[in-house]
């Protein structure tokens, strides 16, 4: 099951182990079933502080649940926990067994305060990149807080009971038998959502900081550059995002980045943190900016009110809060999400495995959904307002050359209909003709690009009819110390490439308006 290299790097791992701990496996005669005992008999001869135990009897079968010896409470995982989730397997072995995670004190703190009865269960795909994290943060409570269980189950091995529940997204989460929340979430975002008191606790923490020289609103590529440009120079840098990385943390491949032949999502948003964190910069995450009232004199300092109550003040802000995927806003997208409308392929896609599936829009993330879904599903149709699709000539001539792909162009997505549980269609009107259709299918994919997260500037900086901060080839806004970088702005091309430059940008000129502008008295 696990090749040579896995099974010395597992062995390596397990070496950590500082406790004795139990596999009890609830086994059957199923090829899970039969993949998971040798699984879990690898692991055993791999390590003389594990032991299996198969006299379980959970009412998932195959599963197992990885326990301190002589306790019966810990992560469950119901399926195989291979592929992307194996890194959470073996995080779950390693913290059971005594290992500590890298995790901040006071996180930890948090979870150990936690009181209630907390059942979760997680669905995941074993393709899914951005499943490990809620994996991984949902088992760390369980092990660290007897009050919280924890259960894994791969949709894949229990297709009955995901069809049952009606998953059609992932990672999906349920706390005690209700949805708890869907999408990639960090052990941070779960905690604050289930302490009553952890927002006036980070209101005060916020309240409590130091003025910065420089505060940057948001934690994308943009806000990353512009946190090490500033810090470099010496100056009090702060980065308020509501987490690290923004949207690239749910891209999968990144293949245009200069000197990066291939990377992904995950790791480049944490390789930005280091170097950001290894400038001096303050990062505050989990924090969602609500208002910014501009200085009151030159010089002065700028507010910047938290959604949790804090307020954060310094010299120079830059606004770097990036954008987020762009509605239809057609009858049926919000009463069908997550039911099969959804916005990640390569996490939702497996989900729609055989079925039939849409796509709407055709720039280069859509063209890219459709040829990665086409290795999945029945069928894809692609459906583009414009006469033709603008996606890279690259990929437009790999999508023509599948055999179950369909091409509708100056097409208008009207409507998405379902049987009032789940998607089960899709209708759109030619724009040249007027004619209508509507196609059967479970499943629509939308990719029509971003709309700018900057509602609460509306009465305070100059916009766009596009909502976008309309910014000068300095990166100035309209608000003296206010500057502003990335997908937020009104900078053409929205790639990561160009944020990372506007942001580097955005850090000069707020540097340059620091050591120009005397400080107020």
């Amino acid at each position: 099951m696990l090749d040579d290299t896995l099974k010395s790097q597992l062995q390596t791992y397990l070496g950590m182990l500082r406790n004795p701990i139990r596999l009890i496996a609830t086994l059957d005669d199923s090829e899970t079933g039969v993949e998971m005992r040798s699984l879990l008999e690898t692991i055993v001869a791999l390590s003389d502080k594990v032991t299996l135990d198969t006299s379980g009897s959970d009412v998932r079968t195959p599963s197992f649940v990885v326990v301190r010896e002589g306790e019966t409470q810990g992560v469950r995982f119901a399926g195989l926990p291979l592929g992307h989730e194996f890194t959470s397997l073996v995080l779950a072995l390693l913290w059971t067994g005594g290992h500590p995670p890298k995790v901040e004190q006071d996180v930890l703190d948090a979870i150990r305060a936690l009181d209630g009865d907390f059942n979760f269960e997680v669905y995941m795909s074993l393709s899914c990149h951005n499943c490990p994290d809620v994996v991984q943060a949902l088992s760390l409570m369980a092990i660290f807080n007897p009050k919280v269980k924890t259960v894994v189950i791969e949709g894949g091995a229990f297709q009955q009971e995901v069809t049952e529940r009606e998953i059609m997204a992932v990672p999906m989460v349920f706390l005690n038998g209700k949805v708890f929340g869907s999408g990639r979430m960090l052990v941070e975002e779960i905690v604050a959502k289930i302490d009553t008191g952890s927002a006036d606790r980070e209101a005060t923490k916020i309240n409590a900081k130091e003025n910065f020289d420089l505060l940057i609103v948001g934690g994308g590529p943009a806000g990353a550059a512009a946190a090490v440009y500033a810090a470099r120079k010496g100056i009090r840098v702060g980065v308020a995002a509501e987490r690290f990385g923004g949207q690239v943390n749910d891209t999968m491949a990144i293949e245009n980045y200069i000197s990066v032949l291939e990377t992904d999502g995950p790791k480049f948003g944490a390789d930005m943190e280091a170097q950001v964190r290894h400038y001096g910069a303050d990062i505050m995450n989990l924090q969602r900016a609500a208002k910014i009232i501009p200085a009151e004199e030159e010089g002065g300092l700028i507010q910047v009110q938290m959604e949790n109550g804090g307020v954060l003040k310094a010299r120079t802000v830059i606004l770097s809060t990036g954008a987020r995927w762009r509605n239809v806003n057609v009858p049926g997208e919000q009463e069908y999400k997550n039911k099969g409308v959804a916005y990640c392929p390569h996490c939702d896609g497996p989900l729609f495995k055989g079925k039939r599936t849409a796509v709407i829009g055709g720039g280069n993330s859509g063209i890219e959904a459709a040829i990665d879904l086409a290795g999945i599903v029945a069928h894809v149709t692609v459906i583009e307002f414009a006469d033709q699709l603008k996606a890279d000539a690259v990929l437009v001539n790999k999508l023509k050359s599948l055999p179950n792909v369909t091409v509708h162009t100056n097409a208008q997505t009207t409507e998405i209909t379902g049987d009032g549980s789940v998607v089960n269609g899709i209708g759109f009107k030619d724009r040249v003709t007027g004619q209508e259709q509507h196609i059967a299918l479970e499943g629509v994919f939308v990719q029509i690009g971003l709309i700018p997260n900057t509602e609460f500037l509306k009465d305070t900086l100059e916009l766009s009819k596009f909502g976008e901060i309309v910014v000068d080839a300095k990166g100035h806004t309209n608000v003296p110390g206010v500057f502003a970088a990335g997908d937020c702005t009104t900078v053409p091309f929205k790639q990561i490439v160009i944020a990372a430059g506007d942001g580097a940008k955005a850090a000069l000129s707020a540097f340059d308006h620091l050591i120009r502008t005397p400080v107020a008295a």
